[in-house]
C-alpha cells in the first residue's frame, strides 16, 4: 500500500474557495487501477494560513506513479486560475509505503 499526501498552506481568506475547488472537481481517481481512497483533510490554523492535506491511498507505488503520468491526472489538475492565490507557495508532497495496514 502507498499513501500520497500533498500539504497546502491555504490563505485564511481563501478557505471556502479552496474547499469548493476540491469538492466540485472531477478527480477521475476512480478510473485508475490501484486507487483505494481519497480524503481532503483540514488541519491546524497558523497566523497566515490553514494547513490542508490531500490523502490518497493506492495499492502500490507503481499504481500511484501510473496516475501521475496519466491523462486522468492531467484532466483532474486542469482548472481556471483563481483571481487570487489560494495557498502560499507550492504544495508539499510526501509519499509513504505502508509497513503495516
Amino acid at each position: 500500500m502507498f499513501i500520497a499526501m500533498n500539504r497546502f498552506k491555504v490563505v485564511k481568506e481563501a478557505q471556502a474557495e479552496f474547499e469548493q475547488v476540491w469538492l466540485t472537481r472531477d478527480s477521475r481517481l476512480g478510473e485508475m487501477a490501484g486507487f483505494v481512497a481519497f480524503e481532503l483533510l483540514r488541519g491546524p490554523e497558523a497566523d497566515d494560513h490553514v494547513l490542508y492535506a490531500s490523502h490518497t491511498v493506492w495499492q502500490s507505488r507503481t499504481d500511484f506513479d501510473a496516475w501521475t503520468q496519466s491523462e486522468q491526472f492531467q484532466a483532474a489538475h486542469r482548472r481556471l486560475p483563481s483571481a487570487n492565490p489560494l495557498y502560499h507557495g507550492h504544495p508539499s508532497f510526501e509519499g509513504f509505503e505502508a509497513i503495516r495496514a
